[in-house]
């Protein structure tokens, strides 16, 4: 028998009300409950970084938190990272400007990851993206076009 819980969660701006078990982590009940597939799984256990979301405002792992401990949060994925009228997010246009992807399965977790710390750090160094994405692996891109994606998005949104 297991053990549920009904939860309210704001995702990307649209409240969601459920009833789940409360060992359901929060990447699977945004993959398989809400269908938002941006959100990808890879080492499960918090260490790769694909399943970054932001839970208000703070990037953090969506793989090793259970989505009862979201409830009456407010989640943005990578889908809601765009604006309505589908404009892209700078650190998503820097990304596609720079190549800063290749197979993109790390790409929402990177993108999500650097939008919170350009938020926070809005004049990062080359070294602090660095350090901001060392949490993500990527295996395909060597992060010279993600550095200069994220360094390019934060001129942009500076205003430079």
């Amino acid at each position: 028998m297991s053990d549920r819980r009904k939860i309210e969660l704001t995702v990307n701006g649209v409240r969601h009300a459920r009833e789940i078990e409360t060992r359901r982590t929060l990447a699977d009940f945004l993959r398989h409950d809400l269908g938002l597939t941006g959100t990808h799984l890879g080492c499960e256990h918090g260490a790769c970084g694909a399943c970054t979301v932001h839970l208000a405002g703070e990037a953090v792992r969506s793989c090793i938190l259970f989505a009862v401990q979201a409830d009456g949060r407010e989640i943005t994925t990578v889908e809601g990272l765009a604006r309505p009228d589908g404009t892209l997010h700078p650190v998503q246009q820097a990304f596609r400007d720079h190549h800063g992807l290749q197979c993109g399965f790390c790409t929402p977790g990177m993108e999500m990851t650097l939008a919170a710390f350009l938020a926070e750090n809005p004049a990062p160094t080359e070294q602090e993206v660095r350090e901001a994405i060392s949490g993500n692996l990527c295996r395909c891109t060597g992060y010279q076009g993600i550095v200069a994606a994220a360094l390019d998005a934060a001129r942009k949104m500076r205003g430079d």
